[in-house]
């Protein structure tokens, strides 16, 4: 793959733009060109100027799966001339797109303007928290500047990236100055290292938690394998005291009750205590003791419920044999009603032939 990528150039280089310190690899055949030039690169985008970061290498060290772009040229005068002339288009084209965002009432908030080198298109950088939907604006852009436009939505961590500033330390902030992807940073990194949980001072200036989090957690973790937690209740000297403090670099520790506060060291700890040093279990043992707890729960829970239906059954069953009487009852008194029924008109039959009075006197005399 990387033979069918590689076979038209000779060289690759590195090369960074302007706004981002990410490099990228460009082909190349020239052999003139060295470390610190500026060259036009050919992008996604259209022509870029760029800076070489690197001197130029054999093409078949290349290991990408990306096909290469290539650089066309060492950037002439009048092509620096042009990308300084396209700094200054850019940040009018900024306000005429901003009076154009403010004209359509879009909730946008623009943050840079760029050109490309001929001038053939023109991005737009802008935050939202929302999804914007920018189909008149872009009528109304490209009536304006009679090229193509790009508008290009980013995060927090981005704009701060692009901005730059300086962070709690002091520095620069970390993604503009060497970041160049940015990775997933979470409050576990901050419990680890033992940081009060304060989210305002764990935050940088984008709102989200600092990246330089993450530099020191698998250090962290690793001094704190075999320490017991935070709160913990470990016995010294025949007294119940709570860990309240820990510092893992000095390896020292704090023990508090009602009474008295212990300081000493984290050798002390695991030496002079009757805490004990809970053994590490292998990621694979772990998951297969998560496994069977699993399957036993599943069994205990698959046992109660055949337990349950067997109890229904058997009360369903002892409250049909109670009812079985009652029906007996109930059918004998129904055969008795019905008998009761069919005598019933016999009886009236004699009642009524007894009391008929013509039956008696017989036929009338003339």
């Amino acid at each position: 793959m990387s033979e069918i990528i590689t076979e038209s150039f000779k060289y690759i280089a590195s090369v960074r733009f302007q706004n981002t310190k990410k490099p990228y690899t460009f082909g190349a055949n020239d052999e003139t060109l060295e470390y610190g030039d500026f060259v036009v690169v050919e992008t996604a985008r259209g022509l870029e100027i760029g800076e070489m970061i690197s001197s130029l290498r054999d093409a078949s060290s290349f290991t990408g799966q990306t096909a290469l772009k290539p650089i066309h040229r060492k950037a002439s005068h009048q092509d620096r001339q042009m990308h300084t002339e396209n700094k200054e288009l850019a940040k009018e084209a900024l306000k005429k797109c901003a009076e154009c965002v403010q004209k359509h009432e879009l909730d946008m908030n623009l943050i840079s303007a760029e050109y490309t080198l001929d001038r053939s298109r023109l991005i737009f950088v802008y935050v939202s928290e929302n999804r914007v939907d920018f189909r008149e604006l872009l009528k109304d852009l490209s009536q304006i500047f009679k090229c193509r436009i790009e508008l290009r939505q980013i995060g927090p961590r981005d704009k701060a990236k692009m901005v730059g500033g300086l962070g709690a330390c002091g520095l620069e902030t970390c993604c503009s100055r060497f970041l160049d992807s940015f990775d997933v940073v979470s409050i576990n990194m901050a419990k680890n290292q033992l940081l009060a949980l304060n989210i305002p001072k764990l935050s940088g200036q984008c709102g989200k938690l600092m990246c330089c989090l993450k530099y020191e957690d698998e250090a962290y973790k690793e001094l704190r394998v075999g320490l017991p937690k935070m709160n913990s209740q470990i016995e010294f000297e025949g007294r119940m005291y709570r860990l309240t403090s820990m510092n893992v670099i000095t390896r020292q520790i704090k023990l508090e009750n009602k009474e008295n506060a212990v300081f000493m060291s984290i050798d002390d700890l695991l030496s002079k205590t009757s805490y004990k040093k809970p053994t590490v279990v292998p990621i694979e043992e772990e998951a297969s003791v998560k496994v069977d707890e699993k399957l036993s729960q599943s069994t205990e829970e698959t046992e109660a419920k055949e337990e349950k239906k067997q109890e229904h059954r058997n009360n369903k069953n002892r409250h049909n044999n109670h009812k079985k009487p009652n029906q007996n009852a109930n059918t004998n008194n129904a055969e008795n009603q019905a008998n009761g029924e069919n005598k019933k008109p016999n009886n009236n039959k004699k009642r009524h032939h007894r009391h008929n009075p013509n039956k008696n006197k017989g036929t009338p005399q003339e």
